[in-house]
């Protein structure tokens, strides 16, 4: 499916206007792949059609090309090292600083598969503690639904999620499975443009910030970090992906590596006792 060079441009602008991500030059093909199925779905035969539709002025269709293009990979405990850091390590930690209630921040949830991780790790290995809550947020309204729904392929519970927590977090329905109830009752799940002003948000203990800060500008991408350490707790812990683990964040966040995983730490000064 071919896309022409000015159409590609007019995403492009789009996409960095409605959310701050910036889209290289040499990325036809991933407008083509994320397109081609919103084509199909509109009756239509060319991106070209398509394009001209999003011209033509329709908000909806608009945003529905921007959750497209936003939407990022993501599996159950992707990576598995930060998670095994947070199990034995980072979680102890934040336990130690009292009885309340863990408060951790999914910031680019997509489908949800990272915020329910955070989830089955705290109900296995810490069954007894206060249940955390965490919240999910993205900017794809279609990825949060499913991440509210809890049902996955099964395709999308072999990436990563083993078998005793399938069989023992999850329910078959169908071709497919959900999540239980107890467990989705534990994420919280909202709408939220990184880029654009956030909402009032609650002291976290734990923000995930991983793989969407490089498609960001470099002063979009310091400028959300330097919020997100505004909103994490004194001792609390930021988690990048690993390529965006280069950039400094802010002088009140310290490197700490466990077990050959960065997080930044956020200072303890003048935290009460």
């Amino acid at each position: 499916m071919t896309l022409t060079q000015t159409d590609y441009q007019y995403v492009r602008e789009l996409l960095l206007e409605a959310s701050a991500i910036s889209l290289d030059s040499d990325k036809e093909y991933l407008v083509r792949a994320r397109l081609t199925p919103m084509m199909h779905q509109q009756g239509l035969t060319t991106l070209s059609e398509l394009i001209a539709l999003v011209r033509a002025g329709s908000p909806k269709l608009r945003m529905e090309v921007v959750e497209a293009m936003t939407t990022n990979e993501t599996s159950f405990f992707r990576d598995v090292r930060p998670f095994d850091a947070l199990r034995r390590d980072v979680v102890p930690e934040l336990l130690e600083t009292g009885s309340r209630q863990l408060r951790f921040w999914s910031a680019a949830a997509a489908t949800g598969q990272e915020a329910y991780s955070l989830a089955i790790l705290m109900r296995d290995h810490f069954p007894l503690e206060p249940t955390p809550v965490t919240l999910a947020t993205d900017i794809s309204t279609a990825a949060l639904a499913q991440g509210r729904q809890g049902y996955y392929s099964q395709q999308e519970v072999n990436r990563g999620l083993p078998i005793q927590s399938l069989v023992r977090h999850f329910e078959q329905i169908g071709r497919g499975w959900q999540v239980g109830e107890e467990l989705r009752r534990q994420v919280q799940w909202r709408q939220l443009n990184l880029a654009a002003p956030w909402p009032p948000l609650p002291p976290m203990d734990l923000i995930l910030l991983r793989n969407v800060l490089i498609y960001f500008e470099p002063e979009m991408r310091a400028d959300i970090l330097l919020r997100a350490s505004r909103v994490l707790r004194p001792g609390g812990f930021l988690l990048l992906g690993t390529t965006e683990s280069s950039v400094w964040p802010n002088p009140d966040l310290e490197r700490v590596t466990i077990d050959r995983t960065l997080f930044f730490r956020k200072s303890t000064a003048g935290r009460p006792g």
